[in-house]
């Protein structure tokens, strides 16, 4: 254990007195907190969790085929397999916004079996973080960022849905149509929410605002750009298609009872040249045969947009989740994919096994991250690797998985629904804070933009990390490493585990250990967590 300087104390005061009985407290509770912390650092607990569905890897398998021919026909060699931290903390980033904790780093390396990536896997779709991070980045998709109109819509309502029924793991063609179709109050019906955002106050919904949404989250096109007139330069589009479209909203409105739908209402525009606005009718752009006979406009919309024979809503997502996964999406913009190819290897297999598995999410996240491309390395000597996913595309990390990943090095433990509520309420709030000054980047922007001196500065001066590596016995991850730690070896170990969920090279730990004996300071470890925090390394999700 790390020794402070050695002092000669002068005879104590009263008031020194009662400063040591109230520190002496603070040391048996941080000595009762840290008994767990202890098995962390060196004892981990033994567990398993349940294996990988060989189904999902059988997918995985026929993707990783497509892209290995791919490669063959480029010439570009495969970057070898990722060891298993890497690919925890990918998991964990992607999936909870937060890289894994010293605990679960522990949990993992006790883990047996041949695949303890997807093992670990299993557990983070349980885990309400999980649920709850991609419900955040998905209502995002949905109705933005901004909170709308307060009195007929509540944000943190459809966030709570989302969440809840991906945890469940409800069928995303279900969601969607809830999304599309449901009717009633925006409080008891969340779903409701997706279209009420789109209104302003004394109006009803905004048929463009929506048809513009759910071509681009649902549809992976951006039929929105013929609003105004007829596409141009080869696009097949025409302003009739965009307000046919828009034309499904047409009855929707409010009232005492929330939203519904009213016959008697119509959907009115004028076309580019016209002088006179008119009636426009539904019609959908492609596939009208998968268009039910029967039903309000709104729900008839939704069968055909989730249609398995549409296959454009299973590429969609696959694309979406894709993206959500690497940080990076297969087909660039996200939301804008061709009708009918060509696509990237895998897409169509992904596609169809999303379909013929009546559009399960925890499947399709199985499959994905079973691919040889998310457990590859992202170190390649080839210049082209990464641009063909023949090495795993290293990104930023997004503002609150940066933040949130400063926050959960800064702790032993886990930040999950099991931790006290206190620190979770104090973690959503740094993490809301934090993102506002470092710039959030709205709707689900994956374009991996260069870091700015100001975000820079944030990290090295703000309160974000500075407050949380500073020494603090019952709670700071740097001040309880230091406390255990039998020895500098152990310490440097575990920071290095903690913030880069890998261990030390041997040069970086014989660099940090001759600092730390030699320093032999109580703040030596706070130190070393703010330079770790500062590295370039903890800002990218390689």
């Amino acid at each position: 254990m790390f020794e402070p300087n050695s002092v000669t104390p002068a005879p104590p005061s009263f008031s020194a007195l009662v400063w040591l009985r109230n520190a002496s407290v603070v040391l048996v509770l941080s000595a009762l907190v840290g008994v767990a912390a202890w098995q962390w650092l060196e004892k981990p607990t033994r567990g398993k969790s349940p294996p990988a569905s060989r189904e999902a890897a059988e997918v995985a398998s026929k993707v990783n085929a497509a892209f290995e021919a791919d490669w063959a026909a480029k010439q570009i060699p495969a970057a070898p397999r990722a060891d298993d931290l890497a690919i925890i903390r990918r998991l964990s980033l992607a999936l909870t916004g937060s890289i894994p904790s010293l605990e679960e780093i522990r949990e993992v390396q006790a883990m047996q079996g041949d695949n303890v990536p997807q093992q670990w896997l299993e557990r983070l779709l349980k885990d309400r973080r999980t649920s709850d991070y991609l419900a955040e980045r998905l209502a995002r998709v949905y109705v933005g960022t901004e909170n709308g109109p307060f009195l007929i819509y509540r944000r943190r309502r459809l966030v709570e849905w989302l969440s809840e029924a991906l945890l469940q793991n409800r069928a995303y063609d279900r969601i969607v149509r809830e999304l599309i179709g449901s009717k009633g109050v925006w409080t008891t019906s969340p779903a409701v929410n997706f279209i009420t955002v789109t209104s302003e106050p004394g109006k009803g919904p905004d048929e463009r605002k929506l048809a513009a949404k759910i071509s681009r989250a649902f549809l992976g096109v951006r039929i929105d750009c013929v609003e105004c007139h007829d596409g141009k330069l080869g696009s097949p589009w025409k302003q009739s298609d965009f307000h046919q479209l828009a034309a499904y909203f047409g009855q929707a409105k409010f009232d005492i009872t929330g939203l519904r739908d009213d016959p008697k209402q119509q959907y009115q525009t004028r076309y580019l040249g016209e002088t006179e606005p008119a009636v426009i009718s539904t019609k959908v752009p492609w596939k009208p045969e998968l268009l039910p006979e029967k039903g309000a406009p709104r729900s008839k919309l939704a069968d055909w947009i989730t249609a398995k024979e549409n296959k454009t809503f299973a590429r969609t997502l696959v694309n979406r989740l894709w993206a959500l996964l690497f940080n990076k999406p297969l087909v660039t913009p996200v939301d804008d994919l061709p009708l009918d190819g060509s696509f990237p290897p895998g897409m169509e297999l992904l596609a169809e096994d999303f379909i013929a598995h009546d559009f399960d999410l925890h499947r399709l996240i199985r499959a994905i991250t079973s691919t040889r491309i998310f457990e590859a390395s992202s170190r390649s000597d080839h210049p082209e690797a990464e641009k063909h996913w023949a090495a795993f595309p290293v990104t930023r990390l997004r503002p609150e998985q940066m933040a949130g990943s400063v926050i959960q090095a800064a702790s032993l433990g886990s930040l999950d629904a099991e931790a006290h509520v206190l620190f979770r309420i104090k973690r959503d709030i740094d993490v809301g804070n934090f993102v506002k000054r470092y710039g959030d980047r709205g709707e689900d922007d994956f374009d991996d933009g260069g870091g700015t001196i100001p975000q820079r500065l944030l990290l090295m001066n703000g309160n974000m990390v500075t407050d949380n590596v500073k020494n603090n016995p019952l709670a700071a991850a740097s001040s309880r490493i230091r406390m255990l730690s039998p020895d500098v070896k152990t310490a440097v170990e575990s920071a290095y585990l903690a913030i880069f969920t890998r261990k030390p090279s041997p040069e970086e730990a014989a660099h940090f250990e001759n600092l730390l004996t030699a320093a032999r300071l109580n703040n030596a470890m706070s130190d070393l967590f703010w330079t770790l925090m500062n590295a370039t390394e903890f800002s990218w999700n390689h």
